[in-house]
This record gives C-alpha cells, structure tokens and sequence, in this order.
C-alpha cells in the first residue's frame, strides 16, 4: 500500500511502527460556530482511512479531538450572553448529529482539550525544565522557536518564511516574534484554570501535542487534518512533542485539500460557506459522499453550482439498476472478485476515491448488459457493490428505500407526450431535422428525451 506522506513530500510504502496496530489522529473542529461542508470532508476521508486499514486487519487506535475552549469561541459567547462551555458543548452535540446523519463514524478517542487541562499543564511544565518554554511575569508561557533546530520540516519553511506568512502578536515579555503561546493568560471577564502560572487556558497547539501523548503515546504511525493546518499549527506541534520526547513524533502526516466554492476560497469574508446542516436539506447523505469522494482527498474540492445535482443523477441511475436486480429474486451469497480487486486497488494507491468512483460506471454498464441478456451473475456484482462501496459510504440502503427517499413521482405533461410521440414517427420516417427540432422544444419544457428499443423515455432534467 502506498500513501503519500506531507513530511517528505513524496508516496511511501505504508510499514506501521508496530506490526498490525495503527495509531492514527486527526485533527477536528474548533467549535465556535457551525460545521461547514470542509469539516464533513475532513472527518469523511478520515474515517474512511480508518475503516479502510481496519478491513485490511488492522488494529486501529483512532483520535479525532474538538477544541472546545480558544478564542473564538469566548468571542462568541459572550456575544450570545452565554457560558463558552455551554456553546461548545451545544456545538459538539449539533456536529456529532450532522456527522451521524453522512454516514461517519465516532472515532476510537473524541479527545476535548478542556477534559485535559491537567495533562496541557504537566506537558507545559516539562516543556519549561527542558528549557524549550518559558513563562513571563504576566503569566504567559512560550515556547523557544529558535532552540528547536528542526523547525519548519514539515511545512518546509525558514523562521524568516514564517515571519512573513503569519500574523506576530507583539506580547509583552516575549524573547523572539517567533516564539508561541503555550499558555494564555487570562484576561478580566474570560474563563479559566489554575496553573503554576496564575489564571489562564491552553494555547491552541499544545492542545493537539499532549492530548496525543497521553491518548496515544510518545509516538503515533498518522497524524493529519486539513491542508491549512501544515503551519503553523501542525509544525508547532511536531516542536513541543519532540522537544520533549526526543522521538519522531508522528511517522506519516496527510493532509486533506481544501473547499472552494465555484473556483473561489470558500470563506466567511465571500459569504459563500457551506453549512452541513444546509446540504443535508437539500440532498440524500449517499448523495453528497458521492459528489464529495470524486476528488481525490489531497485536492481542493471545487463545489460548483451541478456538482450535487449531477452526483443525484448518477446516484439514482445506479440504484435504479440495483432495483431491477433486487426485482429478480437472485438468490447467490458469490460476489465477484473483480470488483472488490479494482476497488482494492484504487485505494491502496493513497486512498483513490476517485477511482473507485469512476470504476462503478463501467461495473453498472456490466450490470445493466448482464440484465439485457438475463444473466443470473449480476447477482455476483450486486452482492460485491453492496459489500465494497459500502466502506465508502454507498449502496447501504435497499433499492427501492432510496429511490422512496430521492426520486419523488414526476408528472409528464400531456403535450410534452404529444412532442414525444411525434418525434418517435419523425425518426420512423427518418426526417431527423423534425425530429433534432422536437428535442429542443421537449428540453425547453424541462425534459430529456432518451431513445431505446422500446421507442424512448423521458427524464426530467433536475
């Protein structure tokens, strides 16, 4: 199995550091406001990860956590007149429902940096006996950038490259612009915890660095999250971890692409998020693993104005087919074996999704060949669709349920069969400008016209 690994920039054979055990962490959602379509794609493509080394047979320790204590989300409830925790705690339970209702599962360890307060401030003081933190008089404590000499190896950036591309707070008492905040002092109206420090709460690194020490261990085989997170934060964290324990901190990093909208950034300040709680109004959760899955999980995903609306077309063309197969009462517990290999190999080439995605057309063309000619082995790819895809989240319901849920009865206007029917006696007659003529006009009223050997059928265009 190949994966390709951020720390070294290119695809490697996959060796855990312990035969048959992986441990893996992602990094999740601070939850200062509601999960938008890029948190979902994080959390599917994780967990499909997961669920894939698992059917390979191995033993998956998985940590995904919440950050459920920073700034934003004080910012937030203040403004709501509420207690922080409570809008977190509200905002974990919303994510983990929208999360459920796409298919993904709860992952082995949901960590919250707030469960770990002591463990943040134990890391934080070994830090400082190491000599790579220290604390000010104010009550904040940094970590030494300069005294970590591999700093910048996963991002691949100089201290000066770093200077540049972020935001330096000018804190009082701070040695160099580099250094970061471990821990926070806090400021008048703002919630706490006791430390040697005096009153404060965790910087937002050193969540992620001692919840995987004291979840996972000095070492873990895969770390990953979303591509914006290289740096700072997932660079800071390979510095606090492997200050203080001298090992390589994690051994593969992945990292997702991001979320545009119609070619641009998705953002707040373009006003064009995507909030899960929206798209699953409007399309079947199999519909959107579809759309979303067809791009492979290091690139951006470009939601454009079809993407869902195309992604339901095919997703109805497939279970349509399934519905006809499920029609005929094959009886077979076979499944063929052609079909699980493709799909193996597509994602043990750095979890292809996209691939297996694009091999289901030539599988269903199969099925649908196998139906016309009444051969009872379409029972075979049947069974083995239902089986692999399911891993990705696909084919999970019965033929007919899905259908039920995202194909609503459409009622064809009589001049629209009127159209129809003339265009059939045009083609009969062979006068294919009449009949090129009345497609259009049947297009223009919201119809495909589709010929087949029974003379032809009609789709409403979504």
């Amino acid at each position: 199995m190949k994966v390709y690994n951020s720390l070294t920039h290119q695809k490697e054979e996959f060796i855990p550091l312990k035969k048959g055990e992986i441990k893996m962490y992602s990094c999740g959602i601070t939850v200062s406001k509601d999960a938008h379509i890029g948190h979902a794609i994080q959390a599917m493509i994780f967990d499909i990860m997961r669920k894939y080394f698992e059917k390979k047979g191995y033993k998956v320790i998985y940590a995904r956590n919440y950050t459920d204590v920073d700034d934003k989300i004080i910012d937030i409830a203040n403004q709501l007149g509420i207690n922080p925790m409570e809008h977190a705690e509200r905002l974990i339970k919303k994510t983990d429902d929208e999360m459920h209702k796409l298919g993904i599962s709860d992952a082995t360890l949901t960590l919250r940096a707030t469960e770990y307060i002591p463990q943040i401030i134990e890391f934080v003081k070994k830090l400082i006996e190491k000599d790579y933190a220290y604390a000010t008089p104010e009550g904040d404590v940094y970590f030494r950038v300069s005294k970590f000499k591999d700093y910048g190896k996963l991002s691949h950036r100089t201290l000066e490259d770093a200077l540049e591309s972020v935001r330096i707070d000018n804190e009082k008492n701070k040695e160099t612009p580099f250094d970061f905040a471990l821990w926070k002092s806090a400021k008048p109206n703002e919630i706490y915890w006791e430390s040697p420090w005096g009153k404060g709460r965790p910087g937002w690194h050193i969540e992620c660095s001692a919840m995987n020490y004291y979840g996972l261990g000095e070492q873990i085989d895969i770390h990953g999250g979303g591509r914006d997170l290289i740096f700072p934060h997932h660079e800071n964290e390979i510095a606090q971890t492997e200050s203080l324990t001298g090992k390589q901190f994690a051994k593969y990093w992945f990292h997702n692409g991001l979320v545009k909208v119609n070619g641009q950034k998705m953002s707040k300040s373009l006003n064009n998020s995507i909030l899960i709680e929206d798209i699953l109004k409007k399309y079947h959760p199999e519909i959107i693993r579809f759309a979303l899955l067809q791009t492979n999980y290091k690139n951006d995903v470009n939601i454009t104005d079809d993407l869902f609306a195309i992604a339901s077309k095919h997703m109805i063309d497939f279970y349509k087919t399934l519905a006809e197969i499920e029609s005929k009462n094959l009886s077979s517990k076979k499944e063929n074996k052609l079909i699980e290999k493709s799909f193996n190999d597509a994602m043990d080439d750095d979890f292809n999704t996209a691939k297996a995605l694009a091999n289901l057309f030539d599988i269903f063309k199969t099925m649908n060949n196998k139906l016309r000619n009444s051969d009872e082995s379409v029972i075979e790819d049947y069974n083995a669709v239902k089986n692999v895809y399911g891993l990705l989240g696909l084919f999970k319901l019965k033929a007919k349920d899905f259908l039920k849920q995202t194909h609503k009865e459409i009622i064809i206007p009589d001049y629209v069969v009127e159209l129809a029917n003339k265009r059939l006696e045009t083609r009969k007659l062979k006068n294919w400008k009449e009949s090129d003529e009345l497609r259009e006009k049947i297009k223009q009223n919201g119809f495909d016209i589709i010929d087949n050997k029974d003379g032809y059928k009609l789709e409403k265009i979504n």
